[in-house]
């Protein structure tokens, strides 16, 4: 285990990032949180951020926002990927999305930056429904996206965090690409009756068509570039190629993955779903 190494975790504030950052400081890996709020921060826009960001760093966490899978990202990445380099990070490990051909190129940026690298390939993370934009949806009792019923291998994000800490750590990940899923299918009505038996309301999904979906997040005042973002994202990126099951995190930890109603279960406990 490379202790003394400094690392830098790009979407340090992020579901996975911050588990991320906590599981290495609590092995005393010297870790920096890569985010815009961060000392020194860092912004993916704006590449004169990155420079200090990367100051003394061995190895990176790679979490590109809004998406891997964007136009635009693979070029971003590349840049990413060459500065760190040079700036003597030689191990990068990158989350991906499950959805392969969508990210391929971002990730044969990163795989040509001249670094050793791991790409973790991931589904659906469970705290989207807790953590992240879909919980006020949850609490109003109802989920609403333009996607249909599909399977997707929803993982939560502990999982992810665990599987990153463990391939930063170890030298023996160099080269490899693991695709870490759940350990079940679920549509996403699926997903939301195990939320609504987990808090005992009465919580449903309703598909509806991209166009309301979009009317939906414009009149909430998303800008119109994060609204075409958040569409592509729910339907191109979303429409039943995920529906397969992957065996990353037995490999990496020797155990199975969290079930999604243990996870339900559990945030339910916290009162996270309450109605307001």
């Amino acid at each position: 285990m490379l202790e003394t190494a400094q690392t830098l975790v790009l979407g340090g504030t992020g579901k996975s990032g911050r588990r991320l950052v906590h599981r290495l400081r609590a092995v005393n890996r010297s870790v920096r949180v890569g985010s815009t709020s961060g000392t020194p921060p860092f912004d993916w826009t704006d590449p004169e951020t990155w420079a200090a960001a990367l100051d003394g760093i061995n190895a990176v966490f790679v979490v590109y926002s809004p998406d891997v899978a964007m136009p635009g990202a693979p070029e971003v990445i590349g840049a990413f990927a060459e500065q760190a380099v040079a700036a003597g990070a030689r191990r990068l490990v990158m989350l991906s999305g499950q959805r392969a051909e969508f990210g391929l190129d971002s990730e044969r940026r990163l795989q040509e930056s001249g670094a050793e690298w791991t790409i973790l390939r991931v589904a659906w993370f469970d705290q989207n429904f807790d953590e992240g934009f879909l919980l006020d949806d949850v609490r109003a009792g109802q989920v609403a996206l333009p996607v249909g019923s599909v399977g997707e291998a929803f993982i939560d994000a502990d999982d992810i965090a665990e599987v990153a800490a463990t391939v930063l750590t170890e030298p023996r990940h160099s080269g490899a690409i693991y695709e870490l899923t759940g350990p079940r299918l679920l549509t996403f009505t699926d997903a939301v009756a195990e939320i609504s038996a987990a808090t005992g309301r009465d919580i449903r999904f309703v598909e509806v068509p991209p166009d309301t979906y979009a009317a939906t997040l414009t009149a909430q005042g998303m800008p119109a570039a994060e609204v075409e973002q958040s569409v592509y994202l729910r339907t191109k990126l979303m429409d039943g190629r995920n529906a397969r099951l992957e065996h990353g995190v037995q490999k990496i930890l020797g155990r199975g993955p969290r079930d999604f109603a243990d996870y339900a279960r559990a945030a339910a406990a916290t009162g996270v779903w309450a109605p307001n």
